[in-house]
């Protein structure tokens, strides 16, 4: 197997966090374990397909974890993984820049941001 070659390391962090969906998925998930039916109920605008996807790629990568409970009816939540736990610090730093742009372009934040736990 040939090992993939990178122009810089910003490919790699976007080979992992890249698309519309994933860094949305990973802020929710840092406020705690969530069910697919969470997720979906938070990013309305996902489509079931996209967001399984989503999480199984991020599964994949390593970033989180599923977690699958022995009951009926079956359970399954998602939560960050240690490593996942690691783009913290990234997913604030995306979400300041956001409301200080935010802010530039339409001023009130309020106006634009849907209400929601993330947006407190």
């Amino acid at each position: 197997m040939q090992r993939k070659k990178y122009n810089i390391s910003v490919e790699a962090t976007l080979e992992v966090l890249g698309g519309k969906w994933k860094c949305v998925i990973l802020c929710h998930l840092t406020h705690g374990k969530k069910r697919t039916s969470e997720l979906k109920r938070l990013m309305p605008n996902i489509t079931q397909k996209m967001l399984t996807q989503q999480l199984r790629e991020l599964e994949k990568d390593g970033v989180i974890d599923r977690i699958v409970y022995n009951q009926v009816p079956p359970k399954v939540e998602y939560e960050l993984s240690e490593y996942g736990h690691s783009l913290e610090s990234i997913l604030t730093a995306l979400c300041t820049w956001g409301d200080n742009h935010i802010t530039r372009v339409y001023g009130d934040k309020s106006s634009v941001l849907e209400e929601s736990i993330l947006n407190e």
